[in-house]
C-alpha cells in the first residue's frame, strides 16, 4: 500500500500527471436505464453501412458495434451521455437527447 502511495506522491512531485485509468472511472458510474424511451438511436441505419464508422472508435464506452452485414448497432443502455456521437458522426445520423428525469448516468462528485 505504501508503494502505491509513494508512487502517487512521486508523480505529484514531478511535473508529470498521475496515471488515471478511464476504465476505472467508467466502472464507477451508475446507470438507470429507461427501456421505454430510448435516448440514443440512429436516424437511418442504411446511412451507416457505407460509412467508415468512426463512432466505433470515438465512443468512450464502446456503445457502437459493427455487425457482420456492415450495420451499426447501439447499446444505448451503456451511454454515459458525453454527446460525442452527435458531434463526431460525419452524417449527423444520431438522434441523441438527455434521458428523461431519473434515468441516465448518476455521476458522483467528491
Amino acid at each position: 500500500m505504501n508503494q502505491k502511495r509513494d508512487a502517487v506522491v512521486e508523480a505529484q512531485r514531478s511535473d508529470d500527471l498521475p496515471s488515471v485509468y478511464v476504465d476505472d472511472l467508467l466502472m464507477s458510474l451508475k446507470y438507470f436505464t429507461d427501456e421505454h424511451e430510448i435516448h440514443l438511436q440512429q436516424i437511418d441505419a442504411e446511412v451507416c453501412v457505407p460509412c467508415t464508422k468512426p463512432c466505433i472508435f470515438f465512443c468512450p464506452v464502446g456503445a457502437y458495434q459493427m455487425q457482420d452485414d456492415g450495420h451499426v448497432t447501439i447499446a444505448f443502455q451503456s451511454c454515459i451521455e458525453c454527446g460525442s456521437c452527435r458531434l463526431m458522426c460525419p452524417h449527423n445520423n444520431v438522434n441523441w437527447k438527455y434521458p428523461r428525469g431519473g434515468f441516465g448516468v448518476a455521476y458522483k462528485f467528491g
